[in-house]
């Protein structure tokens, strides 16, 4: 059996300097041992139809698939628009949902964040987010809400460098671990 815990991370985010994808990186490269963390862009996703499921789903949309099938857990950080997740993070756990009540995330083990420049973090997307992959039934790890407000302060060049919220954020990261390394074992 194969050691090492693959991770997978979805940016909520398409923006080149994005905030969430610089965090995703920095987690990335603070993994120690046998953890691997993989970045799955969602960008080529196309707006989810429900004439384009089963054997008609698009290329992007399969791969999306199965790099969440293949992974043991997943690591999902959104910005906050409007008070809601981006959409283009809602449109992938849209097609991620189906089909219904087989879902690839469906058990596997979830841990998200948020992140604004706002002092409140995106705590609105965050439970926004939440309540889908609730509706989806992944296996949401059990830890504090993690959200970074002011996040514009706390990156720089290109990486997370704020030690507190980078610090809980990796705690997060390891309870993350621990529940991927249950559900692969089982």
């Amino acid at each position: 059996m194969n050691s090492t815990i693959n991770l997978l991370g979805l940016s909520g985010s398409l923006r080149k300097h994005s905030s969430h994808t610089a965090i995703l990186r920095t987690v990335a490269e603070r993994l120690a041992g046998p953890v691997r963390l993989t970045l799955h862009g969602l960008g080529n996703i196309p707006p989810y139809n429900e004439d384009l499921e089963g054997a008609d789903a698009p290329p992007s949309v399969v791969a999306l698939r199965t790099a969440v099938a293949q992974a043991d857990g997943v690591l999902i950080g959104s910005p906050e628009y409007n008070h809601g997740m981006s959409g283009v993070l809602k449109n992938a756990l849209d097609w991620l949902s189906r089909p219904h009540g087989r879902s690839v995330l469906s058990g596997r083990p979830v841990l998200t964040f948020t992140a604004s420049p706002a002092f409140t973090g995106g705590v609105r997307a965050h439970q926004q987010l939440n309540e889908t992959l609730w509706a989806i039934q992944a296996a949401m790890v059990s830890y504090p809400q993690i959200v970074i407000g002011n996040v514009a302060t706390k990156i720089e060049h290109g990486r997370l460098e704020d030690e507190a919220a980078s610090g809980f954020l990796m705690a997060g990261v390891d309870a993350l671990i621990e529940r991927a390394t249950l559900h692969r074992d089982r």
